[in-house]
């Protein structure tokens, strides 16, 4: 993972959310590399700015959902992915194993969560 930049992209499909995680990312001295709200576009941004880890959410807009899109960005890219969702459902927790995430989150993030799970993706 040597080619990948010390960037972080931000995947989800709602606005603030989106914005709110930006913040906590750039608050840790962290860049951010580029939001998106679907699939397709999440993955071409992560094959142009190769993040060292993207925040992913599970439903987002368009064709595709996030594990598709984390599926796609850690076989071209080789990405860590740490999702971040709000559903505890077994089907999303068995289509979220599918890509071997580097985490697991869910919303709403309480503390430290966030960061010590981009640290732990960073270092790992």
């Amino acid at each position: 993972m040597s080619d990948l930049q010390r960037c972080v992209l931000v995947v989800d499909d709602e606005f603030l959310i989106a914005q709110g995680l930006c913040l906590q990312v750039e608050d840790m001295g962290l860049n951010v590399c580029g939001t998106a709200a679907t699939a397709e576009t999440a993955v071409a941004l992560a094959q142009a700015h190769r993040p060292s880890v993207v925040l992913m959410d599970v439903r987002l807009r368009g064709k595709g959902d996030g594990v598709d899109a984390a599926i796609a960005i850690h076989f071209t890219v080789g990405s860590r992915v740490i999702f971040i969702t709000g559903s505890r459902e077994p089907a999303t927790m068995d289509r979220i194993g599918m890509d071997h995430p580097s985490a697991v989150l869910f919303k709403p993030l309480f503390g430290r969560q966030l960061q010590s799970a981009i640290e732990a993706a960073m270092t790992g």
